[in-house]
């Protein structure tokens, strides 16, 4: 038995989720880097970051792809990016991580077909409103209850079927159509005849103009300009119903009314009869109500007027007595015033004649009378004191003056230069001096110097 080796298995490559999508990225953004695609707009939602998200679908085949197209590149292109818009784009595939999502980002687009068209239509909108063909001011009121109704629509569509069923049930009026063609290339023309035939009709009142729903494309003649300024120079009001709630065509923006399909326009144009009856009769019921109220309060106010009048002479009476009351206590309220009034007049006269001048004067001199007593009493006394202090300084100023030492007979030598000789030795033989008695002076001549006398001591 031979025994053969086993070949050795190939080594199995296995990436993670993340690496796997950044390969994905760049091989498909290496394969369609600044690439141009062609399709539909589907689902256009623009996000608060200012990014727009929609998808691009192909009309011929069952294709779709996810595309978005940042804030920058939005700003220019917000009126492509529309539902229904048929564009081209140009930009890279890319896949985005956090999903594993194909898309395609976009950064210029451009109209194309149907989206050409669309804009087309935008500016023709943008010319018709300048022009004031969709002013507010412009739109008529609907007939409250017209008779004859006119409709522009096509005989075999359901769109008067519906607009028949509903006017026949909710009253009595006349529907007259003028058929036309509400599709196609010759349908605008159509329309403007269908509308001219109603015209001539003297009774008519209203028109309905419209169809059912459809593609944008089969709604187009209801934006042609000829059939929007035809709608617009109606002699009657004229209510548009064409297609569904959420279609929007220029012929209902020119129209004095729009309605959401032709069953509402029948509604809004047609009263309704049952409803109106219903109405008459809660209107007669709450008149009846109101006028057995009004009689009811009338009744009940004649009767308090009656009896008003029963009593007017007791009400007299008493009204005579509160103008009695009211008098007498004016009149004491008048008393009592006028005595305050006195009273405070009797006072401030007292206190003018205590400030006039006489009495002030009068007050003042007897105020004045004793005070000058006081002060001449206060005089003496102060002068008095005085010379006995002065008596006394004088008596001590005599004890001490050298002139009452003079008196006793003592004197005063005095040399050349005024200096008083206090000693024998400060003068000499021969020397005069000056010598002070109590009365006078007179001058001597030194004849000797004897010296101090015993018992006394030289200085």
């Amino acid at each position: 038995m031979t025994i053969r080796p086993i070949p050795a298995q190939p080594e199995v490559v296995i990436y993670s989720v993340a690496e796997l999508d950044r390969r994905l990225k760049r091989a498909v953004e290496g394969a369609s880097a600044n690439v141009w695609v062609e399709g539909e707009i589907s689902g256009a939602k623009p996000a608060p970051s200012g990014h727009v998200y929609f998808c691009l679908k192909d009309e011929r085949e069952d294709a779709m792809i996810e595309c978005v197209m940042y804030r920058s590149s939005a700003f220019r292109a917000r009126r492509l990016i529309v539902d229904g818009a048929r564009v081209q784009l140009r930009g890279r595939a890319t896949l985005w991580a956090p999903r594993g999502r194909l898309q395609f980002m976009a950064d210029v687009a451009r109209p194309a077909g149907r989206g050409a068209l669309l804009e087309a239509l935008e500016n023709l909108k943008q010319r018709l409103l300048e022009e004031g063909l969709f002013a507010p001011e412009r739109k008529r009121p609907l007939p409250p209850h017209p008779a004859v109704v006119g409709v522009v629509t096509s005989a075999a569509g359901a769109a008067i079927h519906d607009i028949a069923k509903v006017a026949f049930r909710r009253g009595g009026v006349r529907i007259v159509l003028s058929s036309t063609m509400v599709q196609g290339a010759a349908a605008a023309a159509r329309v403007i005849r269908a509308i001219d035939r109603l015209e001539r009709m003297p009774d008519l009142e209203v028109i309905i103009i419209g169809r059912g729903g459809g593609s944008v494309e089969d709604l187009m003649v209801f934006n042609d300009e000829e059939v929007v300024r035809r709608v617009a120079a109606c002699r009657v009001p004229v209510v548009s119903a064409v297609g569904h709630e959420v279609d929007m065509t220029l012929t209902d923006l020119a129209a004095d009314a729009r309605a959401a399909t032709p069953s509402q326009a029948a509604e809004l144009v047609v009263a309704d009869s049952r409803a109106q009856r219903q109405q008459l009769l809660h209107g007669k019921t709450r008149l009846m109500r109101a006028m057995r109220s009004r009689l009811a309060e009338d009744r009940a106010a004649l009767h308090a007027l009656q009896t008003s009048v029963v009593h007017l002479r007791l009400s007299v009476a008493e009204r005579e007595q509160e103008v009695d009351d009211l008098s007498q206590r004016l009149e004491q309220c008048a008393r009592r015033t006028l005595g305050r009034r006195r009273s405070e007049l009797e006072r401030l006269h007292r206190r003018l004649a205590a400030r006039h001048p006489r009495t002030v004067l009068a007050t003042s001199r007897a105020e004045l009378s004793p005070l000058f007593v006081r002060l001449s009493s206060a005089e003496r006394a102060v002068v008095e004191t005085a010379r006995a202090v002065v008596e006394r300084k004088w008596a001590r100023l005599e004890a001490l003056s050298p002139l009452a030492v003079l008196a006793r007979g003592y004197a005063i030598a005095s040399t050349e230069d005024g200096r008083a000789v206090r000693s024998a030795d400060e003068v000499a033989a021969g020397q005069e001096v000056s010598i002070r008695v109590h009365r006078g002076r007179f001058a001597a001549r030194v004849l000797a110097d004897e010296g101090p006398a015993s018992g006394e001591k030289t200085s």
